[in-house]
């Protein structure tokens, strides 16, 4: 076999893994879970070997013209992004096999749960724009399956406003990636740009409003404004699936497409400094604070996350918009670091519900000395979210801050007053739920207020706990991440 096709693997495993257990009549759960766990183990380790051994050559598995092609390439963007998707699966893949207990279909979702792996490693590994794009569409349909899995009221309406969403976003970033074929001299990852100068300096404004509408267009997975709606109301998919939407799958791979995008396809230099620079850093400030608005004020704990997520993904593409390697940087820090602390607040909140069946704010009262290895990891990854220092929060604000203050574009400093409000919001927002925990209101509750509420067993406390450990050391050791990511957007890696 050629080496090359050891790229294929890590995307194909997973992908045929679960569609044979869809197809199977594998109903014992004990068997089933040593199944998936198999798979998806050795996927995160095929995914790690792949990275380590790559040659770095180009691998085209079909060409369609001279530039269409399916292809495949690993570079510094890559590495980063299939990285932080592996660990964090395995890290879900064991926190779900106890969650999915009292949601049912265990079978259907664990299927489409390792599909959904390989889907997000063939984004990581596309070589190409119209790779992206293919298995940046098959991502949203092998995802459905995932919101709608309840299939009652809620999840079917939030299965029609995700689908609905996400077809639309995908029409405009085609629409981006027509106009590359036509103006590029390629559709490759090419860090600085692949666009042919002398065609694009006869049409700039135009291919700047193409750029825009792409931008937008991806930019539906990175629920920015005003196209954020199926994020908070995909709330309703069960705990595990909203941690992958919103921390690690659907979301960062709109963030990974927009870096394509801007610092790989369009390049920065084409589009620094002009109208549509300008646009974006408003829309990710705009986002920003109202993201954090609407979390402070929605009592479902769940929704709060989501409404919180939307904010912190515009953190990561105001770093991008500010279109220097410093901004890329530290967009790529937070893109980590938010993966980390809001996958474990997306399973403290899965905890509670699991154990409590309690969803909102006014709920909790007084659950933190009785639930207390998962308030003790809301506690940290809180601190980490809200930037107080040393945590891992701090240093990538902190760093787009910095970056954005180099530029001395003004509408980065309204970007900067929106990190500022957006930092005192969400302390508001999440330390609302620690207090209640930790300070209820009463001092004596009825004996049934405290039925049943209790830690879940080690299945959910222990990737919780090691989540919670990642996020303090990733906090404390910034620099090694520092220095890759600005390799990465220096053009090195």
């Amino acid at each position: 076999m050629n080496q090359q096709y050891l790229l294929l693997l890590p995307i194909l495993f997973p992908v045929i893994a679960g569609a044979v257990l869809l197809i199977s009549k594998l109903e014992d759960r004990q068997k089933r879970q040593k199944y998936v766990s198999f798979v998806i183990i050795c996927n995160a380790i095929l995914v790690f070997a792949v990275l380590y051994f790559d040659t770095k050559d180009v691998f085209v598995l079909y060409r369609f013209s001279q530039k269409l092609s399916l292809k495949f390439h690993i570079d510094g963007m890559s590495m980063v992004f299939a990285s932080m998707v592996s660990i964090l699966w395995v890290i879900t893949t064991f926190y779900a096999f106890e969650y999915m207990k009292h949601e049912g279909k265990e079978k259907q979702f664990f299927s489409f749960f390792m599909m959904t792996f390989g889907i997000v490693i063939g984004i990581a590994f596309s070589g190409n724009m119209v790779t992206l794009y293919l298995f940046y569409e098959f991502l949203t349909l092998v995802t459905l399956p995932l919101v709608m899995h309840g299939a009652d009221g809620k999840a079917r309406y939030a299965g029609r406003i995700y689908l609905i969403y996400m077809m639309g976003g995908a029409s405009l970033a085609f629409i981006g990636l027509v106009f590359l074929v036509i103006y590029g001299n390629s559709l490759d990852f090419i860090m600085g740009g692949i666009l042919n100068t002398q065609l694009a300096a006869k049409d700039e404004e135009m291919l700047h409003v193409v750029y825009l509408l792409a931008f937008f267009g991806f930019g539906v997975k990175a629920a920015i404004l005003p196209l954020y709606y199926w994020l908070p109301t995909a709330a309703v998919a069960p705990t595990p699936v909203t941690a992958l939407l919103h921390a690690v799958a659907v979301v960062k791979a709109g963030v990974f497409a927009i870096i394509r995008l801007t610092y790989y396809n369009f390049g920065t230099e084409f589009l620094k400094g002009t109208w549509v620079q300008n646009a974006i850093l408003v829309m990710t400030a705009l986002t920003i604070v109202f993201g954090s608005t609407m979390a402070l004020k929605t009592p479902h704990i769940k929704r709060r996350y989501g409404f919180s997520t939307i904010s912190n993904l515009s953190y990561i593409l105001f770093g991008i918009a500010l279109m220097t390697p410093a901004g890329l940087a530290a967009g790529l820090l937070h893109m980590i670091y938010h993966a980390v602390l809001k996958i474990t607040l997306f399973f403290c909140a899965g905890a509670i519900l699991y154990q409590n069946h309690r969803e909102y704010a006014y709920e909790i009262e007084g659950f933190g000395t009785k639930m207390p290895m998962i308030f003790l990891s809301m506690t940290i990854v809180s601190v980490g979210m809200a930037g107080i220092p040393p945590f891992a929060g701090f240093h990538s604000k902190f760093a787009l801050g910095t970056a954005a203050v180099e530029t001395g574009n003004y509408f980065a400093y309204i970007g900067i007053a929106a990190l500022i409000i957006s930092a005192l919001l969400t302390t508001m927002y999440l330390f609302d739920l620690i207090i209640k925990a930790y300070f209820p209101i009463k001092k004596e509750y009825p004996a049934w207020y405290y039925d049943g509420v209790a830690d879940p067993n080690k299945l959910m406390t222990v990737p919780l706990l090691v989540l919670s450990a990642i996020s303090i050391i990733i906090g404390l050791y910034p620099k090694p991440f520092m220095q890759i990511f600005d390799a990465i957007a220096q053009g090195i890696l």
